[in-house]
């Protein structure tokens, strides 16, 4: 199957720090499965390392007060291409993300706190009948009906 997954879990240095990081348990799908390295804030033209953003509502600011929505909508549809393109069923992003975030996300305030919501882009994933998950809890995917096993 293919899957996508957010680039920064497989190791690439695309978050908004610069940094990535090779998850374990993710590496070990690459054994059965084709996995899509995506990075939807660089899709949507953002620099890395970038200034840190939360979703406000409907926008997304960065911590200096920079409306980035646009950007960040920009990642999604190119990021929703791919997914078309590879026929994919299934995503696994970075949980807590602005945009790839899937079920709880940081409220907006730069404090830390978590409130539920998706990210720009796990939101529309999910619209168009991707099943989204994050990197701590991808194997709970099985409840969509897409064995990833």
């Amino acid at each position: 199957m293919d899957i996508l997954v957010s680039a920064c879990l497989l190791g690439v240095s695309c978050r908004y720090s610069g940094g990535g990081e090779l998850r374990p348990e993710i590496k070990e799908l690459m054994k059965e499965h084709h996995l899509i390295p995506v990075c939807p804030e660089q899709l949507g033209g953002l620099a890395t390392p970038r200034c840190p953003a939360e979703r406000q509502g409907s926008r997304v600011m960065t911590k200096e007060g920079t409306d980035v929505t646009e950007a960040y909508r920009r990642g999604a549809e190119e990021t929703l291409k791919l997914a078309r393109l590879f026929n994919c069923r299934a995503a696994i992003l970075k949980e807590r993300s602005p945009s790839c975030g899937c079920g709880k996300i940081y409220d907006g305030s730069f404090r830390g706190v978590l409130t539920d919501g998706d990210g720009v882009t796990a939101q529309l994933l999910k619209e168009n009948g991707v099943l989204v998950a994050g990197e701590s809890n991808f194997a709970e995917m099985k409840e969509g009906h897409i064995d990833i096993s």
